[in-house]
Parts: C-alpha cells; sequence; structure tokens
C-alpha cells in the first residue's frame, strides 16, 4: 500500500532522466565532489527506484568528480549504550563476545536509507574502515578519501572528513534536515573542550575478531540547525524527485560550525 500511496501522490511521471536535469538545476556537475543525505520515500515514485536515483548521480557527477555518502552502522558498538531498542543487561557482555566483526562488503547499514544501501552494492564502491562511523565513495577521490579512518578520531582530521574539508565538496540533502549532516560532526571533534565517553567495536586484528575497547567523542546532531540558522553563507534550495533539497559547501558551513560551537558551548546537565 506504501507504493501505491507513492504513486498517487507523484503529480508526474518521474524517471533517472527527470533527476538528471534536476541535478543540473540544483548545481550539480560532472567533476563535483558531492556528500549526499537521502530520503528515497520523500522524492515520490520513481521508476526504477533507488537504483535510479543512483544512476543520475553517477551520470551527471561522472568518474571525474566522487559521491560520497554515510555508511554507518551504529548497531557495531557496545550495547550498554543501546537505547532504540535496548536490550536486557545480561546480554551485554555476549554481544561484546559474538557480535561479527565489521566487514566493509558485509556489515550492513543502519538506518541510512534504500539510495545509501543500493550505493553500497554498487561494485567499485569503497567504504571506509571504521566499525561504526563508515563513509562509502565513488569516483576520482573515493580511494584516497576513503582508506583511513581511525577508530577515536572518526569524524576528525584523520577521517574522510578531514580529507573532505580539503577539497571543495557539496553537501546534498535530500528530503532531510540539517541533523542529518554528518559533515558537521566535524565541527564537534574540533573542538578543544569535547568531551568522550567508552565506547567498543567488534573488529578484525592481525586475522582474528576482538572486540576493541575505544573512546569515542560525545556528538549531539540535535544542535546542528541551530547552527544553520545564525549561518549567512549560501544554501541552495530545489527538488529533487518532489523532495526538498538543499546544497551547500560543505567548507564554509563546516568552519563555521567550529566557531559557532566555540561561543555556544552545550549546556552541562
Amino acid at each position: 500500500m506504501h507504493e501505491l500511496n507513492q504513486i498517487l501522490n507523484t503529480t508526474e511521471f518521474q524517471s533517472k532522466e527527470t533527476l538528471k536535469k534536476q541535478l543540473m538545476e540544483l548545481g550539480i556537475n560532472a567533476g563535483d565532489n558531492i556528500m549526499v543525505h537521502s530520503s528515497l520515500s520523500s522524492m515520490g515514485w520513481i521508476a526504477g527506484g533507488a537504483q535510479a536515483v543512483v544512476e543520475a548521480f553517477l551520470e551527471t557527477v561522472t568518474e571525474t568528480g566522487t559521491i560520497v555518502m554515510p555508511a554507518q552502522s551504529t548497531d557495531n558498538s557496545d550495547p550498554a549504550y543501546w537505547m532504540l531498542p535496548p536490550v536486557p543487561k545480561e546480554w551485554h557482555q555476549p554481544i561484546r563476545d559474538h557480535f561479527p566483526a565489521y566487514d566493509p562488503h558485509l556489515s550492513p547499514l543502519r538506518e541510512m536509507g534504500k539510495i545509501a544501501e543500493c550505493f553500497h552494492r554498487l561494485t567499485q564502491t569503497v567504504r571506509s574502515p571504521h566499525p561504526a562511523h563508515s563513509f562509502i565513495a565513488w569516483g576520482a577521490n573515493a580511494c584516497e578519501w576513503m582508506k583511513d579512518q581511525p577508530l577515536e578520531d572518526s569524524f576528525g582530521e584523520g577521517s574522510p572528513l578531514g580529507k573532505m574539508m580539503k577539497d571543495d565538496v557539496k553537501i546534498v540533502l535530500i528530503g532531510t534536515g540539517f541533523d542529518s549532516c554528518t559533515a558537521l560532526h566535524f565541527a564537534e571533534f574540533m573542538q578543544e573542550n569535547r568531551k568522550t565517553y567508552p565506547q567498543g567495536a567488534a573488529i578484525m586484528v592481525n586475522g582474528n575478531r576482538v572486540w576493541q575497547p575505544y573512546d569515542c567523542v560525545e556528538m549531539d546532531s540535535d544542535r546542528f540547525p541551530e547552527i544553520i540558522q545564525d549561518y549567512d553563507g549560501t544554501i541552495l534550495e530545489g527538488k529533487l524527485g518532489m523532495a526538498k533539497t538543499l546544497v551547500v559547501e560543505m567548507q564554509p558551513l563546516v568552519e563555521f560550525g567550529i566557531e559557532w560551537l566555540k561561543t555556544h558551548p552545550a549546556v552541562q546537565e
């Protein structure tokens, strides 16, 4: 019934070709570097669904550019902090003992959406090595940007975001708000007063599956819309499919976010 509702609520036929036209209207061109956050359901009915969306990006940006999407697998984390859903306390240690080690090809994406899941299946897609906070990328910079991601610096200077901050990258939000803007986590990691908490993940070390403890920076994406309210840079608004779509340059936004967080520290409870 969900697909029928999408068809009934879609005002005109949509396909890969109509999406490519809209991408050009949003200023996305061959050779661009883009980081995409998306909600397929917000786009209305599209012939080919997620595959059509992914192919529209590939054919628009081409191999001279780079497409990046968050590919987080946050269930590979310490179950003591799980809330949605929580698990019984007596399960915590068995989960740490038996959760499968992160595998860039096999580990599923958690709540990243159907477009990211489809993009992950693309043969040429490269996934970064972090067990919980990985990214996936395709194109000219994919291998270089994805090759490193330190366990305790998942969104910092040593991460894919750190490399992307040294280049021109456009953030594309399709039917999502800035609370989904992963790049702004870089601003949190750049704070001198950042706090950490103990985390853990199942990873492979020297060919053996281990549960690896590490310190994770506390993050709060609920504050990101507050940053946007004060941001005076350019945010282009348009449509992709039927979804409200926002395009913003990554460097100036994140640099603003770094300074904003310095002057607007989180209230300590």
